[in-house]
């Protein structure tokens, strides 16, 4: 038995959920953390290791950690599959939850899966205690929704999901978790040459994407650096607008990476099909001012961090603003809801663990804990 008495609602198992919920229990707090989709980990728990010839610090291993740490921990109470229908504000919170409509293939695990791909938790068939609808108190929330990666079938010119061998950067890390490297989709051979095109859905004023998604040139910049290590005679190409700086480590990076990856200052305007499956990119040329092309045998585009898909409802359900690009106002709350993550704006694994903890300080601040 433990002295726990306070109870926090966490929406979202993604790194930021994930990362409050820990901190809390931690100082012995309750946790109801509630994840829509059939498993835990968000996004990130799907990202490969990106090390070489030595860690490149991606982020990717701290989410295995932390997924076994709430897993494991008992006063974390795990809801998969499951939405908020109702929030009502009273001395704490009364909470509604609905199940979700997310279904779960069989067969599947429903807490994610270790770097290896390996099941280490519950099945479909272990879980699901809960019936249609379940009703609760809590002493605080916080929102940890995440994002929704930015979809590039909206980028029609860059041909994704028409041309074959253009994929996104998610693609490409379940293309090399499965097989060990890059491989083209088309026929399973090691590129010769690889193109990224940063900053596709960020930065992009006929979107009305204005904001820039951060992580994009480093996550873009890990990938090729891993790519290029498996295979040292791949030659390839970033193309971007400007690269962001992001964090202490960053400069000495880029200098490194330069060494290896050639880097092109535009954005490819379109991208057309040639024989064997190989990629036409135009673009034009900054200098010059003039359009150019060349050909490449696959093309990943670094898509961009968008507000999630839920956020305008969860904003009417919670009670949070909206801010001008559409994430959630993260703005320190004196009402006992607070934002967590990329919920509240794009940001790396590592910002987004240190924004959740400091997150889960705050709600202890709240509940008079710290």
């Amino acid at each position: 038995m433990n002295n726990q008495t306070q109870k926090v609602l966490v929406l979202g198992g993604g790194i930021a959920g994930l990362t409050a919920a820990w901190e809390l229990s931690r100082q012995n707090i309750g946790v109801e953390l509630v994840e829509k989709s059939c498993f835990l980990g968000g996004h990130s728990i799907g990202f490969t290791c990106k090390a070489t010839d030595k860690c490149q610090q991606c982020g990717a291993c701290s989410v295995e950690d932390m997924l076994k740490n709430v897993v494991n921990e008992p006063l974390i109470n795990v809801h998969l599959r499951t939405e908020i229908k109702e929030l009502k504000k009273s001395d704490g919170f009364k909470v509604t939850l609905a199940k979700s409509d997310i279904e779960i293939p069989a067969g599947k695990t429903l807490k994610g899966f270790s770097k290896h791909n390996k099941p280490f938790c519950v099945t479909s068939a272990d879980k699901d205690s809960m019936g249609s609808e379940a009703k609760f108190d809590v002493d605080a929330v916080i929102v940890a929704t995440g994002y929704s990666p930015f979809d590039p079938n909206r980028k029609s010119t860059y041909g994704y999901g028409k041309w074959t061998n253009v994929i996104t950067g998610l693609d490409l890390e379940n293309i090399i978790r499965e097989n060990g490297a890059l491989v083209r989709t088309s026929d399973g051979q090691k590129p010769e040459k690889v193109a990224f095109i940063q900053c596709v859905g960020s930065r992009d004023e006929r979107l009305g994407n204005l904001w820039c998604s951060e992580v994009c040139c480093p996550y873009a910049m890990r990938m090729a650096g891993t790519v290029k290590n498996e295979n040292p005679n791949a030659d390839i190409t970033m193309f971007y607008i400007d690269i962001q700086n992001t964090g202490k480590e960053f400069p000495l990076f880029y200098e490194r990476i330069k060494e290896n990856i050639r880097f092109v200052r535009t954005i490819p305007v379109d991208i057309y099909p040639l024989e064997n499956d190989r990629l036409e990119l135009r673009h034009m040329v900054e200098e010059a001012g003039s359009p150019a092309s060349e050909s490449f045998d696959m093309v990943v585009l670094s898509v961009g961090i968008t507000p999630g898909k839920d956020t305008v409802k969860l904003s009417e359900t919670i009670g949070i603003s909206v801010n001008q690009d559409g994430f959630l106002d993260n703005t320190i709350s004196n009402t006992g809801c607070f934002v967590a993550g990329t919920a509240g704006g794009p940001g790396s694994i590592a910002a987004t663990m240190a924004d959740a903890g400091k997150t889960a300080f705050e709600a202890m601040k709240y509940l008079g804990v710290m």
